[in-house]
C-alpha cells in the first residue's frame, strides 16, 4: 500500500487537512491524474491567496492504483487513523460505492467529481459531477437528429456503463431510435476483445457507437475503430468520458469527429475559463490540457473552501450542509448546489473533437439545468435563471 504523499505546498501543522483519493496508476491513470491537478491547483490557488481564514488546506494524498479494495483500505486509514473528515477522491462509481460504507461509518464527506450514472443519494456526498439527465438526454437527442437512430453500445462491465447503457438505450428507444447491439468486455481487457468489437460492429452497421468503455481500453478502442476505416464524420463515437486529456493520449489525428457529452470544454469562451486554462498551463506545462475531469476537482475544492470560510470549523457535518443552494461563477458557468438532491446545476454541452484535439462546442443549454439523478424527466426543461431564486 502506498504510503502517504503531501503535495509541495508547504503546509503548517495547524492548516485544514483534507484526503485526496485519486490513483496515479492503473488502467483510470489518464483521468484520476487529471482530478489530481484539478485537485492541486485548487489548492495552491487558494494556500497563495492566504488559506481560509488565514490557514492553508493540507492535502494528505494517496494512490489507490484503480483497485477497489486499495480505494476502501486507503479511505479507512484517512478516516480511521489519519483522522481525516473530508476527502476529495474517487473517479469510478465501483470505487465510490467501495467507499461510501466506510465514509458513512466515520461520518466522513466525500466531495466526488465524476459524471456518473445517478439514482444515488448520500448526506455523506456532495455530487459535483453530472448527473444523466445532463449528459444522456441532451447526447440522445443529439445523435438521432443529426446522425441517425441505429446505436452500438459498447462498454466496460461494471454499474457505470450498464446502467448508462440502460438509460440511453429507454432514452434512443422513447425518440424512435434502435439500439443494434451491445456488447461489454472486462474492466481491464486485452486487445483481444477490444478487437472482436469491430466486426460486430461493422457488420451492425450502426449510424453511431455509444460507448461506456473506459481508461486504457477505452483508448486502444479509439485506436482500433480509426485503424478499420470507420468514417468518424458520419459514424462517431459518442461518450460521457473521453476527453481532452485521453485524445491527446490516444493520438488526436485518430479522434477528429467523435463526440462528448460533458458540461465543461476547454474551448469554453469566458474570462473564468480562459484564467483558468493559463493557469493550468503554467502550473502543468503549455502543452497540457484542461477537461471535464481536471475542472469539476478544481471548482469542488473551491466548493468546499467557500463553506469552510462560511462554517468556520472542517466538522464534516456542517461542511455537508452548508454548501446547499451555493451559487458561485467556475471554469464551466455558473453552478448551484441542489438542496434537494446534493448534486449540481449545470450547463449540458455536447462536443466534436476537432482535428487540434480540442472540442468544438457544437450544442449548449442556454442556462444551467436542475440535476435529475432519478431521471424523472425524459426531456431537457431549460427553466429561467429566476427559478434559482
Amino acid at each position: 500500500m502506498p504510503d502517504a504523499e503531501q503535495l509541495p505546498l508547504n503546509p503548517v501543522k495547524d492548516g485544514w487537512r483534507v484526503g485526496v483519493l485519486f490513483s496515479q496508476s492503473g488502467t483510470t491513470v489518464v483521468t484520476e491524474t487529471e482530478h489530481l491537478r484539478g485537485t492541486e491547483l485548487a489548492i495552491t490557488e487558494i494556500n497563495a491567496a492566504g488559506g481560509v481564514l488565514g490557514r492553508p488546506i493540507v492535502p494528505i494524498v494517496y494512490d489507490p492504483g484503480a483497485r477497489n479494495a486499495d480505494y476502501l483500505a486507503l479511505a479507512r486509514r484517512m478516516l480511521a487513523e489519519d483522522e481525516i473528515d473530508i476527502i476529495f477522491g474517487c473517479s469510478m462509481s465501483a470505487s465510490r460505492k467501495t467507499v461510501l460504507p466506510i465514509v458513512e461509518r466515520h461520518n466522513g464527506l466525500l466531495f466526488y467529481p465524476s459524471m456518473y450514472e445517478g439514482f444515488e443519494y448520500c448526506e455523506n456526498v456532495l455530487y459535483c459531477g453530472a448527473t444523466v439527465n445532463q449528459t444522456c438526454l441532451p447526447l440522445a437527442d443529439f445523435l438521432l437528429k443529426h446522425y441517425g437512430g441505429r446505436i452500438y453500445f459498447v462498454g466496460s462491465d461494471y454499474v457505470f456503463p450498464r446502467e448508462s447503457n440502460r438509460i440511453m438505450q429507454e432514452l434512443i428507444e422513447a425518440r424512435g431510435g434502435e439500439v443494434v447491439g451491445e456488447t461489454y468486455v472486462p474492466l481491464e481487457t486485452g486487445t483481444e476483445a477490444l478487437e472482436d468489437l469491430i466486426p460486430k460492429i461493422r457488420t451492425a452497421a450502426p449510424d453511431a457507437v455509444f460507448s461506456t468503455i473506459i481508461g486504457k481500453p477505452a483508448q486502444a478502442f479509439y485506436g482500433l475503430y480509426h485503424e478499420a476505416g470507420f468514417d468518424r464524420a458520419r459514424h462517431p463515437i459518442a461518450s460521457l468520458t473521453m476527453a481532452e486529456t485521453e485524445m491527446a493520449t490516444i493520438g488526436i489525428e485518430k479522434c477528429a469527429g467523435h463526440i462528448l457529452a460533458a458540461t465543461y470544454f476547454q474551448t469554453i469562451d469566458s474570462d473564468v475559463n480562459r484564467a483558468f486554462v493559463a493557469a493550468f498551463k503554467d502550473r502543468f506545462g503549455g502543452d497540457a490540457t484542461t477537461s471535464t475531469w481536471s475542472e469539476v476537482a478544481y471548482m469542488q475544492v473551491h466548493l468546499f473552501a467557500r463553506a469552510l470560510e462560511r462554517v468556520g470549523s472542517a466538522d464534516p457535518r456542517r461542511i455537508a450542509l452548508d454548501p446547499l443552494g451555493d451559487e458561485f461563477d467556475t471554469p464551466e458557468g455558473r453552478v448551484r448546489v441542489d438542496a434537494d438532491t446534493r448534486h449540481l446545476w449545470l450547463t449540458p454541452r455536447i462536443g466534436i473533437a476537432r482535428p487540434d484535439g480540442l472540442f468544438d462546442i457544437a450544442w449548449e443549454s442556454r442556462v444551467a439545468i436542475r440535476p435529475d439523478p432519478y431521471l424523472a424527466a425524459t426531456r431537457i426543461e431549460e427553466p429561467a435563471l429566476e427559478s434559482w431564486v
